[in-house]
């Protein structure tokens, strides 16, 4: 797969064997990984983080594959999942840090670049989000919603 903004190729990585159900040495239950999906939203962990605690404290390879639903079906199911998704809010931090260096540095011609590469990757994001009905279809990105949302 090649790179969205740069004319190279992708980086080759391990992937995670094709298995198509939940092995048996998993120590919890699909109730009781539903529990612990419940108890980490409650201290504030992205999904993301909640599948690594997951992995690596309590030994579930795949929560999909232990309970039949993804953490974020797990988190809508308990009205818990974030308005903004995360790989959305991930992307505006990035534009919001971007955009504080170039109010301090602003002939960084590199950094205003890569703001509107962030930035084209929010709107292209937005895009699909709203065809999937996941936003808004009248929510518009802009610097200052991202700080008002993020922050």
């Amino acid at each position: 797969m090649a790179r969205m903004h740069a004319r190279r190729k992708g980086k080759s990585r391990s992937h995670r064997p094709y298995i198509t159900e939940n092995p048996d040495w998993v120590p919890l239950t699909a109730q009781e990984i539903e529990e612990k999906v419940i108890e980490l939203r409650k201290k504030n962990l992205s999904s993301a983080l909640i599948g690594l605690r997951l992995r690596d404290q309590f030994g579930v390879p795949s929560v999909k594959l232990a309970t039949g639903k993804s953490i974020t079906q797990i988190l809508k199911e308990h009205n818990m999942a974030p308005e903004i998704p995360e790989d959305l809010r991930a992307l505006m931090r990035k534009a919001i840090r971007a955009y504080n260096h170039l109010q301090e540095n602003p002939k960084d011609l590199h950094n205003k670049r890569n703001l509107q590469l962030i930035e084209s990757k929010i709107r292209r994001l937005v895009k699909y989000y709203q065809r999937i009905n996941r936003l808004d279809p009248e929510w518009k990105y802009s610097i200052q919603n991202a700080k008002i949302l993020v922050e």
